[in-house]
């Protein structure tokens, strides 16, 4: 299956390598680039020769021998200071991180364990490098010990974020140079979505058999896509092109036909009777207003369904918080991603600093805070649960065809929703919000022209960057260049 989602010497070619050793599960790692692209260098050894990891040889893989037995204080301070620290560059840098220090230096488990393990995760939703340092954390100290070593990966990135969203929250939206530099900003982050998208659907629609585009994955993709842009719930998509890929799978044409024909007969029969669906019919309607309690199922759902990483929370976070409830701009939207993008932390992250904006909305400063707090524990629960539950469990949940099937049609739905979140943040980035204060005299809208041109111009020179320069801090500079772009172009 190919799905995500979020060392500085570890290399993209080495963990691409590592996935494709999996036979087993015949999963890739590549399309974790999407989250944050990275290109660290890499010895032309490891690059070169990864190691095979057959289905039926499990020499090895329950031996812990080499596991030190830490201390919970210890093992939190291990993983605060070694990966939570410099989680910079997104995934791919974090699991190399995690990978040359745990496995290739300090041997705690052999390289073709840490391949199937890995291989399990790339399966279930929330950020692979946060759950991998749970797995660790559970071999040294059991499973409250998979909890603290968890807790000390995210705790860097969650504080910083919980800062940058206060910081935000004081200089205000409204200040011209403060705005400025985020209006640079978001085409920028618009054209990392794209790239996103692109490279998931990459290896998202790929036959776990063939290594070819499988036309069933790729009409997932489509549909999921044409269904948005109809108004059909993202969520009747997903689940729907989930069972029909597993009836495919299972070579029972009539009823995934039938299935197939049924969303869009039950669309028509809709729209005769209620008329088109509204555009907050995409969203469950989860988080109308940001109350704690539903701020915390708004990253429970987000976190449960972010199967691919961390470009597939932003999806269901945004139709929810922006479209259905209404409570959260789409610029303070595209403003949190852009945030995200340069914290070393997993780039669900960003959930943080809504909830933050929700917490200040309903209730103040003092709510803001815990706020962030509880839809940050919603969007991690799902991956603390399912790594503490245990890894051998996971991986014969995994093993099984039909779920593996079911989620294979559902990862290729996913593309669908991510392509229409990317058209519809490209737009409000290139379009702009109005100001306060605005009215529609000539002038104004001549500006308006002038700062969308230049969004235009920023969009196309980041996506040019993007594809061109693949190092992990290529997010960093981007972004830190529209910040300083910003100050000389929307001013």
């Amino acid at each position: 299956m190919a799905a995500a989602s979020d060392s500085k010497s570890g290399s993209i070619m080495a963990l691409d390598n590592l996935g494709r050793s999996v036979s087993s599960t015949h999963l890739t790692v590549s399309d974790l680039e999407a989250q944050k692209t990275t290109s660290p260098q890499q010895s032309d050894t490891e690059a070169t020769s990864p190691t095979p990891v057959h289905e039926n040889d499990d020499a090895g893989f329950e031996d812990n021998s080499n596991v030190p037995r830490l201390s919970l204080p210890k093992l939190f301070w291990l993983f605060f200071c070694n990966f939570g620290l410099f989680a910079w560059g997104g995934p791919v840098a974090q699991i190399a991180l995690i990978k040359d220090r745990l496995v290739i230096k300090d041997k705690w488990i052999t390289l073709p364990r840490f391949q199937r393990v890995f291989s399990v995760y790339q399966i279930l939703p929330g950020p692979e490098a946060a759950e991998l340092c749970m797995f660790f954390g559970c071999l040294s100290a059991g499973r409250l010990g998979g909890i603290v070593a968890g807790i000390g990966f995210i705790l860097p990135g969650f504080v910083l974020m919980l800062v940058a969203s206060y910081l935000y929250s004081l200089a205000g939206i409204e200040n011209k140079y403060f705005n400025a530099s985020f209006r640079s900003m978001q085409p920028i982050v618009a054209a990392m979505i794209l790239q996103a998208t692109h490279k998931i659907a990459a290896h998202s629609v790929v036959s776990r058999t063939t290594g070819k585009v499988n036309p069933y994955l790729a009409i997932a993709a489509l549909c999921t896509a044409i269904n948005g842009a109809l108004r059909i719930n993202i969520f009747i998509s997903l689940g729907l092109y989930g069972v029909i890929y597993a009836f495919i799978g299972r070579r029972l044409w009539v009823p995934a036909i039938l299935l197939f024909a049924l969303q869009y007969g039950g669309y028509a029969l809709y729209v005769v009777f209620h008329g088109v669906p509204s555009p907050v019919s995409l969203a469950l309607g989860i988080a109308k207003t940001p109350s704690l309690i539903n701020l915390f199922v708004l990253g429970l759902v987000a976190g449960s369904l972010s199967f691919g990483g961390a470009y597939t929370a932003i999806p269901f976070i945004q139709v929810e918080a922006v479209l259905k409830g209404g409570w959260l701009p789409q610029r303070v939207f595209i403003d949190c991603i852009a945030i995200g993008n340069v914290l070393p932390a997993p780039l669900v992250i960003f959930a943080t600093f809504v909830g933050f904006q929700g917490g200040l909305i309903d209730g103040g400063l003092g709510n803001a805070f815990i706020g962030a707090v509880v839809i940050t524990l919603g969007m991690f629960f799902p991956c603390f649960i399912f790594t503490i539950a245990g890894h051998s469990l996971l991986e014969r949940l995994v093993r099984s065809e039909l779920l593996s099937d079911f989620f294979d049609g559902l990862c290729g739905a996913v593309i669908g929703v991510i392509a229409i979140i990317a058209v519809q943040i490209l737009k409000s980035s290139v379009e702009g919000s109005p100001r306060t204060g605005e009215n529609g005299s000539v002038s104004i809208a001549l500006e308006r022209i002038s700062q969308s041109g230049a969004a235009v111009v920023l969009y196309i020179l980041a996506l040019a960057v993007l594809y061109r320069f693949t190092n992990k801090y290529t997010p960093l500079v981007l972004l830190a260049s529209g910040v300083i772009a910003g100050q000389f172009l929307f001013v």
